[in-house]
């Protein structure tokens, strides 16, 4: 379980960075829409969405690793292609200060986290169960993102 909490404590901590250089400039200076959420509640969102991650994940590797008998192969080729998206967002949104970036990045990112649900069901429900914030904040964070880009473009 180390290892999922180290992974996405990682891709945490690069996405905060680069998002607290254009949070504090950039983002402020741009129309958002009036379902905008407010600052103080991205960090406690995040921290509890990335733990149900990591969490999850290491439920789904205990009963699969690697092995392609088991599909785990596929499920975190999966796993891994959607944490990668949610990395690349932060770089693209906040990191590039390119909503559109961004909206072309999150809209694959929310259609993996769903897949990722659907995999991790087979194995174990409550692994999947705990997905479920994640794919809902995503896809909040989508309508967001798509406001965003639509009223600055």
């Amino acid at each position: 379980m180390i290892a999922f909490l180290v992974l996405c404590l990682i891709i945490s901590t690069a996405s905060a960075a680069v998002t607290s250089t254009s949070v504090k400039d950039w983002y402020p200076t741009l129309a958002k829409p009036f379902f905008t959420p407010p600052n103080w509640l991205f960090g406690p969102a995040w921290s509890l969405i990335y733990a149900l991650i990591a969490i999850s994940g290491w439920r789904v590797w205990c009963k699969t690793g690697l092995l392609a008998q088991t599909g785990g192969r596929r499920i975190f080729i999966i796993y891994g292609a959607q944490l990668t998206l949610n990395l690349f967002w932060s770089f693209l949104f906040f990191g590039a200060e390119s909503p559109l970036a961004g909206l072309i990045d999150i809209v694959p990112l929310l259609a993996l986290i769903i897949a990722n649900i659907v995999v991790f069901a087979r194995v174990d429900r409550i692994a999947s169960w705990m997905m479920v914030p994640y794919a809902l904040w995503v896809g909040y964070a989508t309508l967001l993102n798509a406001a965003i880009w639509w009223m600055n473009g």
